[in-house]
């Protein structure tokens, strides 16, 4: 299973079936996420515990999307340098 890091820190998996993405997300927001659109997000049972989500790359709504829910993993995991050094990506998004 290919995974993805930043500053050795894993911010993405790819599983081998290639049809979902597993990715970072606060467990208050991945609960919130899963409740709202099923059909695309959803939490392995093995990483409930965690905060991860996985998404179906079929039910995603666009490129947009994919790189909106990749970049956020990624400034979740990054460190306050790369951040600093990549703003056009801007901050996590939180509520």
């Amino acid at each position: 299973m290919p995974t993805f890091r930043v500053a050795g820190k894993m911010f993405l998996t790819l599983p081998d079936d290639e049809t979902s993405l597993a990715v970072r997300c606060p467990k208050e927001e991945r609960d919130e996420l899963v409740r709202a659109e099923p059909g695309k997000f959803w939490v392995a049972d093995h990483e409930a515990s965690f905060a991860w989500v996985r998404a179906r790359l079929a039910a995603l709504d666009d490129v947009d999307e994919l790189r909106a829910i990749v970049v956020d993993s990624w400034q979740q995991a990054a460190p306050p340098r790369l951040l600093q050094a990549h703003p056009e990506l801007g901050p996590p998004a939180r509520p």
